[in-house]
């Protein structure tokens, strides 16, 4: 038995490849899209280990070409949720029973196989799957699953290390033990680094989970689960299972050992699902953990004092990478007066050079949203722009899903502060802009502060230290990850970890030690190591 006692060193991030023209990578990711493309495959259940199929189906199409199938996945129903508690809760027992390292030894091979081995594939499936560029895939799918990865295996080392103090005659010592009971995971589309992380967070402090992915993103997210399968994840530590919101809610949400949601997504279906929670607490056997991140409606403020250049640039790179469909997009900016007509003018110019179009096309900066649905919705919002008297679409505006769900980088010039698309979250690569007198500056941070319900990201632009010193306390509470000359987006694990509040979630912190305490339920131990004899105290004699 290996009883040295191990720690990990604090890793570095994983670096970004540029897949420049030529690069071995860009050879290799290429060669992977034509594989990838000219395959249909089936997506099974994944439950205990084994793989099943309902005959329950439905198809993956690409985004950018949604008469291109890339898959056919099968839904689990009541019986198959079921089946994937009752894997999990088995799979926990084995989990949980192992040494810290061998949990950290399995983490970090799934960051060394995706970091080399299957590098090109997962960025591959996400950029069809997905439709993001090679650089969005790169920057997520690799690099920010690998950090993910390699850092809270860092971490966990640091939260076990961390132990009471010990007096004379006194033995004192914290367990972290995992939840009692299975996790219910739910990820998103938008980032396969979410879908990882999601999963991997409470199963590395030694829970089992039942993971609902979300259908559009189901190609990259099954690459994933055969990853974590290679890697040595026991079968049933994570049980994956497709399947419809209300069907898999409805048996989970009444079993009994129900210990913890992690979540990413509407801000709507977490409070549905709190909701459920409250109302079913007598059922449990402890009170479930509800770990969420939700909804955005992030900011720019632009300063008099800002520089041109870099409040364009942050402006087009925050609003429209990956077609805005990040929870941290800029959806709404601040423009002073005076710096409005050459503001202008710059973003026009920027964005007359964008292009759009498939994401195998890597001279394309925007590629399609993510499907019909979200394209109906992002459409509605700027329809409506375009029929009021309050606002006027200055660039772009135009959408057509005759081949893929594609819709131009949309710029809205509204005169009401609190018009519908400088409040709703929109999800989609649609920017709304409000210009406000200079001598303004204090009133329209406020009504920044008190426009949108949500505070997940923000960022002010201005070289006038006061003002950025000023906006950061006005802005206190406006988002959980706030940026000073620089686009709201980019979080990047162990550097800046991500989390909002109000509606936002519950700001935990993915890409920090605080996600991952919110999976132990820890247990304080005294040891006394020579008990009294007699219950007198001193304070008792005459």
């Amino acid at each position: 038995m290996n009883n040295a006692i191990f720690k990990l060193e604090r890793p570095k991030n994983e670096p970004v490849l540029s897949y420049a023209p030529g690069s071995a990578e860009r050879a290799a990711l290429e060669k992977e899209l034509k594989r990838l493309s000219s395959t249909e495959i089936e997506i099974p259940l994944i439950i205990g280990g084994k793989e099943i199929r309902t005959g329950d189906t439905g198809k993956v199409v690409m985004p950018h070409k949604h008469s291109h199938v890339l898959a056919t996945f099968h839904n689990a129903g009541a019986k198959e949720v079921n089946m994937a508690i009752e894997a999990a809760l088995e799979g926990k027992k084995v989990w949980e029973s192992l040494s810290w390292i061998d949990r950290a030894s399995i983490t970090l091979k799934i960051a060394e196989l995706i970091a080399t081995k299957y590098r090109a594939t997962i960025n591959a499936a996400t950029m069809l799957g997905q439709s993001k560029n090679a650089y969005q895939a790169e920057i997520d799918s690799a690099c920010e699953v690998v950090d993910f990865l390699r850092f809270n295996a860092y971490f966990l080392s640091e939260i076990y290390n961390e132990q009471p103090l010990s007096e004379n005659g006194v033995l004192n010592r914290t367990e972290y033990r995992p939840l009692e009971g299975f996790v219910f995971t739910v990820s998103p589309f938008n980032f396969t680094a979410i879908a990882s992380n999601l999963n991997m967070s409470p199963v590395l402090m030694g829970n089992a989970v039942v993971w609902k992915p979300a259908t559009s993103s189901l190609y990259s997210n099954y690459f994933l689960m055969k990853i974590f399968k290679e890697a040595g994840v026991p079968d049933g530590v994570i049980n994956f299972v497709p399947s419809k919101g209300s069907v898999i809610g409805k048996e989970i949400f009444k079993h009994r050992d129900l210990a913890g949601i992690h979540f990413t997504g509407s801000t709507n279906t977490f409070n549905h699902f709190w909701k459920q929670i409250g109302d079913n607490l007598g059922t449990y056997r402890s009170y479930p953990k509800l770990v969420g991140e939700t909804g955005g409606k992030d900011f720019l403020f632009i300063h008099p004092s800002a520089s041109l250049d870099e409040s364009v640039t942050a402006a087009v790179r925050g609003a429209f990478e990956y077609q805005g469909q990040k929870c941290s997009a800029a959806s709404r900016a601040y423009v002073p007066k005076s710096m409005w007509p050459e503001f202008k003018a710059l973003m026009g110019k920027m964005l007359g050079e964008i292009k759009m179009g498939e994401p195998t096309d890597f001279t394309n900066f925007v590629n399609a949203v993510i499907d019909e649905g979200a394209y109906n919705n992002i459409v509605s919002y700027i329809d409506r722009a375009k029929e009021s008297n309050e606002a006027e679409v200055i660039f772009g505006g135009k959408y057509d899903n005759s081949v893929g769900y594609f819709i131009e980088p949309t710029v809205i010039l509204t005169s009401n502060p609190h018009f519908l698309t400088m409040e709703e979250e929109i999800f989609g690569p649609v920017l709304t802009i409000y210009v406000y007198e200079d001598k303004d500056f204090e009133k329209t941070l406020e009504i920044c502060d008190s426009t949108s319900p949500y505070a997940l990201t923000g960022a002010i632009f201005a070289n006038d230290r006061k003002a950025v010193d000023f906006a950061m306390d006005k802005l206190r509470y406006a988002a959980g990850n706030f940026y000073i000359n620089d686009k709201p987006t980019g979080a990047v694990v162990g550097q800046q970890p991500f989390g909002g509040a109000r509606a936002s979630g519950t700001n935990d912190k993915a890409g920090s030690h605080l996600n991952l305490l919110r999976w132990v339920s820890p247990r304080t131990i005294k040891e006394t190591l020579v008990p009294p004899t007699d219950y007198k105290y001193p304070f008792l004699q005459k």
